[in-house]
């Protein structure tokens, strides 16, 4: 595969003739730029994060998935001098965020797929903190309890966590929005008391998902667009190896050639979009609308099943797998690009290594595939293994995201 892969080699705008492009590489304040930190104790497992997407969504999971996540073998670390079990709620890269007055630094997971920033607590039971840094308002002079405000996320398989609300200061860099509604967790399920380095989760959707009560509660990026230099934020998400959040510009030194724009349908909370078709490898290109929304929550690419069925019956020994509730092959087969089109012109490339997601052993011997099927959600995921293939740009006052080509390989 070559060093550099890039999106199509003309990437140019797309169909919306009209689109608005932010403004690029302001240097002034109003903006933030942060690099995520890489989960120590992460295990990738594939039929776990199949089952947290769909968790996520509120799909039921199959029982083939169920047994997959109950009966998972262990991986072994690198080091081989301890066992990792499985997480269900595996996060591998997450992102510093101060919180409170003095600021505490958690490590939260960006999620441009829910509207919640839900913390770990000092309200919770001792017995469902893990390692995790949490979160205790009385030790803020700047935190006021917004009385009478609750939440809840309940996922398919009947997992949640709950708690009450502060009104706090939240910062991202030098970025700091001072009265931002922190939810404070009072009680979480063990899938999320299971990952001790994750301390929450930072929505980066449409406000209208939040699921704070009796009102819902403003995003950070909403809050934070009237003080941004420019009202975007981007995702610049890499392979093996921690990516990088900008809030208020647009960065042209880490992606090549255009932006190319298409319009957004937040009707339902999410940066959803469609796609009007792909390819796969050095195939033809299929006329296919696939409406998706861009995650940064969830790692894997989940696709129509027709879509998903055409791609593995390209690789050679690849299999639905019931022990395993998803598409598996052979760790040593050579697996062909993902193509998706982005507006009529532009294309985004998705490597085949990014799609040989995990070991679904410790032997190493078959893999889990990070394409899967979108059954049950309504809708694509773009998750990780795509989002990382591109730069992305977040334009909420215009409804609308930005892909660009960027190099594809390990940097700083």
């Amino acid at each position: 595969m070559l060093a550099l892969l890039l999106l199509a080699a003309s990437l140019v705008a797309s169909r919306l003739a009209s689109a608005v492009s932010p403004r690029i590489d302001s240097a002034n304040t109003g903006t933030a730029s942060l690099k995520q930190v890489r989960n120590p104790h992460f295990s990738p497992h594939g039929p776990s994060a199949l089952a947290k997407v769909y968790h996520k969504y509120g799909v039921p999971l199959s029982d083939d998935l169920r047994l997959a996540v109950a009966g998972g073998i262990p991986h072994k670390r690198v080091t081989g001098s301890g066992v990792a079990s499985p997480q269900q709620y595996d996060v591998e890269y997450l992102t510093p965020i101060s919180v409170g007055t003095p600021p505490l630094v958690l490590n939260l997971n960006l999620d441009t797929g829910s509207s919640d920033l839900w913390v770990f607590s000092s309200e919770l039971p001792p017995s469902e903190i893990n390692g995790q840094t949490v979160y205790d308002p009385t030790k803020s002079t700047s935190a006021k309890k917004l009385e009478g405000a609750t939440w809840e996320i309940e996922y398919g398989d009947g997992s949640s966590s709950e708690g009450d609300v502060y009104i706090d200061s939240v910062a991202i860099g030098d970025l700091t929005v001072t009265a931002q509604a922190v939810q404070a967790a009072k009680n979480v399920s063990a899938e999320f008391t299971a990952d001790t380095n994750d301390d929450g989760l930072l929505g980066l959707a449409f406000n209208t998902i939040n699921t704070v009560q009796p009102t819902r509660q403003k995003t950070f990026y909403d809050n934070a667009q009237s003080i941004l230099d420019a009202p975007v934020f981007t995702a610049d998400l890499k392979d093996d190896a921690p990516g990088r959040y900008n809030f208020g510009y647009i960065d042209s030194s880490v992606y090549t050639g255009n932006i190319s724009y298409l319009p957004v349908d937040s009707s339902q909370g999410f940066w959803m979009f469609t796609s009007p078709g792909y390819a796969i490898g050095k195939g033809g290109y299929k006329i296919t609308e696939m409406k998706g929304i861009a995650d940064t929550g969830t790692t894997l690419l989940l696709l129509p099943t027709s879509v998903v069925v055409a791609y593995y019956k390209q690789v050679d020994g690849a299999r639905y797998e019931g022990t395993q509730g998803g598409y598996i092959f052979a760790c040593s087969a050579t697996l062909p690009d993902f193509v998706f089109a982005v507006g009529n012109n532009a294309r985004v490339t998705v490597p085949g290594k990014y799609i040989n997601y995990a070991p679904t052993d410790s032997s190493g011997t078959t893999c889990f595939g990070g394409i899967q099927k979108d059954i049950g959600i309504g809708f694509s995921i773009f998750g990780d293994v795509a989002l990382k293939a591109a730069f992305v740009v977040f334009d909420g006052p215009n409804q609308q995201l930005g892909w660009a080509a960027k190099p594809l390989y390990n940097y700083d």
